[in-house]
C-alpha cells in the first residue's frame, strides 16, 4: 500500500517536472530567453530531479535509491547557493567563500552522477577524469602537466560562471535544441515514425536487399530529428531488424545495417540530430550554410550504404518469397504529407529570418494542428498524452544533463590549455604532413567519441582537435564537418560501438560481430571526411564555383561506389577489389588531372571486369 502510494507520488512528480520542462521550452521558443541564469541553472535543476525521480521509481535497490536522494540534495543545495549569489555573479564582482567552493564541488559531483544515470559510465568517467585532471594536473607527466589551478579558480569557472557547466553548450541546448527534441516526440506521439518505416518498406520493396534498404531510408528520415543514434536504433530497429532477418539476412548483418543507417541520421540535414544548430553557434556561420554544406556528404554516405548493402545481398542466398505489398490508407498518406510539411515549414521559417527555436516551434505547430486534424481521437487519449509528456521531458532532461558534463570538460580544457597542446603535439608528430595529421586526428576523434552521444562527442572533439586542423589551413566549416563525421562514426567503431551494441540485442547477434559488420558497411563514410579536405568544393555554399563543386562531387561519388563494391566484392571477383580501392584513392587525393584519369580507369574496370555485376546463382533471389 505504502509502496504503491510512493510510486504514484513519484510518477506524479515526474509528470509535473516533464510538463514544466516542456512548457519552458515552448515559452523560450516563442518569447525568447527571459533570464540566462535562471534558464540555464533552473533547467539543470529540473532535468536532474527528473532523471533522479525516474531512477528512484525504477530501481529496486535501497542503496541505489539512497544515492539518488543524496545526489538530489547535492544538486539542490549547489543550485540554491548559485542563485543566492546570482546577481553578484552576473556583474563579476562576487568573491567565493569556502561554502561556495564546497557546494560548487557538490554540484559538479551531482552532474557527473546524473550523467552516469543518463548515458552510462563512459561519459561520466570522461567527465570525472577530466575534472580530476583539472584539480591535480600539476602532478601529471610530460606535456599533460599544467601550472596548477586552485579550488577557487576551478569552481569559479566550472560552477559560478558561464564558462563551465552553464556555458555555451547549455545555452544552445536550452534555448534552441530542446524544441526539436519535442518535435521528434510529437512525431512519435502522432505515430508518424511508424508510417515513415512503412514508407521506406514500400519504396524499397522491389530491390534485392528489401527491408535492409528500407531500414536505411527509415533511419535516415527519423535520424535527422533524433538527437541520438542509439535512440534511433531502438526506435526504428524494433521494426526493421526483424524484417531484415525475415528476408534472409544473417542476424549480425541486420543489426549492422540498422546501426550504420541510424548513425547517418546525425549527419543528415535539415536538423542533423540537433548538431546543426550547435555547429552554427560555434562556427559563427549561418544555419543554412551548415545545412547546404552537409547535404552532399549525407547523400553520398547513404548512397555508399545502399551500394554496400546491395553488394552484400548480391551473393547471399536469400529467401525467394516475393516481398509483401505495402498499402497505405488515406490517413497514412496524409501523415507522410504532415511530416514533409512540418520539415518544410522549419526550413522556410529559417530562410525568412526566424530564429532556429521559433522555426522549430512553427514545425511543432504544423505537426500538431495537421496531426490532430487527421487523428482527432488523440486529443482525448490521456495515456498517449502522458506518454508524450514523459518522453519529451525525459529526453530533454538527459540532454541537459549531458551538456552539463560537457561543460565541465570544456571548462577544464580551456583552463589548462591541454587542447591546444594536444593539437601542437599532433602537428609536431605529423611534421606538417596534412595526411598524417588527418589520420592521427581521425583516430583521436574516433577514440574521444566512443561511448558518447553525438552532441557531446562533437563538442569535445572539435574543441580538442579543431585547432590542429585549422593550423594546417583547413577552412572552419570543413574542419567541423571532418570532426563531426568521425564523432558520429564512433557509434559503429569497435571496441565501444554504442549504436551497434544497441542493435545487437534486438537482432539477437553478437555485439562485437555486429559492430565489425557495421564498420564494414559504413566504410565509405570513413573516407568521405578526407574528401572534405582534398575535394573541398563538394561542400556546397563554402565559396566554390558550381563547376568545381560538380567535379568534386563526381570524383567523390565514384570513389564511394568503388569502395562500396570493394567491401563486398562479387563471387570470383575479389582480385579486382584492391584495384578499385587504388582507383578510389587516386580519385580523392591527387588533384583534378589524376582524378579524371582515375575516372576513365574506373569506368574501364567496371566494364571489363563487371566489377560488382556478376551473374546470380539460380537459387538466389534477385
Amino acid at each position: 500500500m505504502v509502496q504503491n502510494l510512493l510510486s504514484r507520488s513519484i510518477n506524479g512528480a515526474s509528470l509535473a517536472l516533464s510538463a514544466l520542462i516542456v512548457s519552458v521550452v515552448f515559452y523560450v521558443s516563442v518569447f525568447g530567453v527571459f533570464n540566462e541564469s535562471y534558464l540555464r541553472v533552473g533547467m539543470l535543476l529540473l532535468a536532474g530531479l527528473l532523471v533522479l525521480l525516474f531512477h528512484i521509481n525504477e530501481s529496486l535497490k535501497f542503496s541505489d535509491r539512497l544515492v539518488a536522494v543524496v545526489t538530489a540534495g547535492f544538486l539542490a543545495v549547489a543550485v540554491w547557493q548559485y542563485f543566492k549569489a546570482a546577481a553578484e555573479i552576473e556583474t563579476g564582482l562576487y568573491f567565493l567563500t569556502n561554502a561556495d567552493i564546497w557546494l560548487g564541488w557538490l554540484g559538479l559531483i551531482a552532474v557527473i552522477e546524473l550523467t552516469r544515470r543518463s548515458v552510462g559510465m563512459v561519459m561520466a568517467s570522461v567527465a570525472a577524469i577530466v575534472l580530476l585532471y583539472g584539480a591535480l594536473g600539476q602532478y601529471a607527466p610530460g606535456f599533460m602537466r599544467h601550472a596548477g589551478i586552485t579550488s577557487e579558480e576551478l569552481i569559479q569557472v566550472l560552477w559560478y560562471s558561464f564558462d563551465g557547466v552553464f556555458g555555451r553548450p547549455m545555452a544552445t541546448v536550452v534555448s534552441t535544441i530542446l524544441i526539436f527534441i519535442i518535435f521528434g516526440a510529437v512525431l512519435e506521439f502522432l505515430t508518424i515514425d511508424q508510417v515513415l518505416v512503412k514508407l521506406a518498406l514500400a519504396a524499397t520493396g522491389r530491390v534485392r536487399s528489401g527491408p535492409a534498404a528500407a531500414a536505411t531510408v527509415a533511419s535516415g528520415l527519423f535520424g535527422t530529428i533524433s538527437g541520438s543514434a542509439v535512440a534511433n536504433v531502438v526506435g526504428t530497429g524494433v521494426i526493421t531488424i526483424p524484417l531484415i532477418k525475415k528476408r534472409g539476412f544473417k542476424a549480425h548483418f541486420a543489426g549492422a545495417v540498422e546501426a550504420a543507417a541510424s548513425s547517418g541520421g546525425q549527419i543528415t540535414p535539415p536538423i542533423m540530430g540537433a548538431v546543426a544548430f550547435i555547429m552554427a553557434d560555434v562556427t559563427g556561420q549561418p544555419y543554412l550554410t551548415i545545412c547546404a554544406a552537409a547535404t552532399v556528404p549525407a547523400i553520398l554516405y547513404y548512397a555508399g550504404l545502399f551500394m554496400s548493402i546491395s553488394s552484400a545481398a548480391r551473393d547471399m542466398d536469400l529467401d525467394v518469397a516475393p516481398p509483401e505489398k505495402v498499402q497505405f490508407s488515406w490517413r497514412e498518406v496524409a501523415q507522410i504529407i504532415v511530416f514533409m510539411l512540418s520539415l518544410t515549414a522549419i526550413v522556410v521559417a529559417m530562410v525568412g529570418g526566424a530564429s532556429p527555436a521559433y522555426s522549430g516551434f512553427i514545425g511543432v505547430a504544423f505537426a500538431v494542428v495537421l496531426g490532430f486534424a487527421l487523428r482527432p481521437n488523440l486529443l482525448v487519449d490521456l495515456k498517449s498524452w502522458l506518454r508524450f509528456i514523459r518522453s519529451a521531458g525525459m529526453i530533454s532532461a538527459q540532454l541537459v544533463v549531458i551538456v552539463g558534463a560537457v561543460g565541465i570538460i570544456i571548462g577544464i580544457l580551456n583552463l589548462t590549455g591541454v587542447g591546444l597542446r594536444f593539437a601542437s603535439l599532433v602537428a609536431s608528430y605529423a611534421e606538417g604532413q596534412l595526411m598524417v595529421s588527418l589520420l592521427l586526428m581521425a583516430l583521436a576523434c574516433l577514440f574521444l567519441g566512443m561511448g558518447m552521444p553525438t552532441v557531446p562527442a562533437y563538442l569535445i572533439i572539435v574543441l580538442v582537435m579543431g585547432p590542429a586542423l585549422q593550423r594546417l589551413g583547413v577552412p572552419i566549416i570543413h574542419t567541423h564537418m571532418f570532426v563531426l563525421y568521425f564523432g558520429v562514426l564512433s557509434a559503429v567503431t569497435p571496441p565501444v560501438a554504442l549504436a551497434a551494441f544497441a542493435a545487437a540485442p534486438i537482432a539477437r547477434s553478437g555485439a562485437m560481430r555486429t559492430a565489425v559488420e557495421a564498420s564494414r558497411l559504413a566504410l565509405p563514410g570513413f573516407v568521405i571526411p578526407f574528401a572534405f579536405i582534398y575535394q573541398p568544393a563538394m561542400l556546397l555554399g563554402t565559396g566554390y564555383s558550381l563547376s568545381d563543386s560538380a567535379q568534386s562531387i563526381l570524383f567523390v561519388g565514384f570513389a564511394v561506389l568503388l569502395i562500396s563494391r570493394a567491401c563486398y566484392p562479387a563471387r570470383g571477383k575479389k582480385r579486382y577489389a584492391p584495384i578499385g580501392l587504388a582507383i578510389a584513392v587516386a580519385l580523392l587525393f591527387f588533384g583534378p588531372t589524376v582524378s579524371w584519369i582515375a575516372v576513365a580507369a574506373g569506368v574501364a574496370l567496371l566494364s571489363a571486369s563487371r566489377f560488382g555485376a556478376v551473374p546470380m546463382p539460380e537459387n538466389s533471389h534477385t
